[in-house]
């Protein structure tokens, strides 16, 4: 889209969103984007209940994106605490984000997607961005167990973060910035209570690096904003 196109009409969610938390009317200029990194200052055309529909002003720049993409394998957690991780993920800059089905996460796929919950971090994760002032919004997956997202394509570069206390030979993750910068990168993170060692030693037969945020042990739901961070800082986005 470019300025001077027909008019955009918005989803029904935002529109509504607009009207009643905003309280914005014909007239009002907001900031629109399209999920794929392009972002436009706009001005209200009409409002009619649900139904909102914008005229594309002029382009605006749009917050920059990290520069390796990052994929968060992050292993489901209990209760809501998932909401948390996507919101911050989201907010973070990553790219996608796996959920995972392991040993210890108390769930399986079929009870994920019973309970819709795909459909629920997808609008958690929009509303991250859009308070994040993000113009893309990150692909939240499908569930799939740590198996088959082994078998998925490989990223660049794939890590697995474990606890301290694992018997693993782990380096820490500060050890990647003697790596050239990848591609792209994903970083497999574990559940309360930490991978197990079989799964741990399957990462490894996949090419997955161990690595660990040093010697303190974290929430499982805290550890995902550490390491986006850390690797941002590493690879010069921060």
């Amino acid at each position: 889209m470019d300025p001077g196109d027909e008019i955009v009409a918005l989803p029904r969610d935002e529109g509504e969103h607009l009207r009643r938390v905003l309280r914005l009317g014909v007239g009002d200029t907001v900031t629109v984007f399209d999920g794929r990194g392009h972002e436009w200052l706009a001005r209200v055309a009409s409002v009619v209940r649900r139904d909102v529909r914008v005229q594309l002003v002029a382009r605006a720049d749009a917050a920059a994106e990290p520069q390796v993409p990052v994929t968060v394998a992050q292993a489901v957690l209990k209760g809501d605490k998932m909401d948390d991780v996507i919101r911050d993920a989201a907010m973070l800059g990553a790219a996608a984000i796996q959920p995972v089905v392991t040993t210890r996460a108390e769930t399986t796929i079929a009870a994920l997607m019973r309970g819709a919950r795909v459909d629920r971090w997808r609008r958690v994760a929009l509303a991250s961005v859009k308070q994040a002032r993000r113009a893309v919004l990150p692909e939240i997956r499908v569930p799939l167990t740590l198996e088959h997202v082994l078998e998925e394509p490989a990223s660049a570069l794939r890590l697995m973060l474990v606890e301290p206390s694992a018997a693993a030979d782990v380096e820490p993750l500060s050890a990647i910035q003697r790596l050239p910068i990848p591609a792209d990168v994903t970083v497999f993170i574990g559940p309360e209570g930490g991978w197990t060692e079989h799964e741990w030693r399957l990462a490894q037969t996949h090419s997955v690096r161990l690595v660990t945020l040093g010697r303190r042990t974290l929430r499982a739901d805290a550890v995902p904003v550490a390491a986006l961070s850390v690797l941002q800082f590493l690879w010069g986005d921060l």
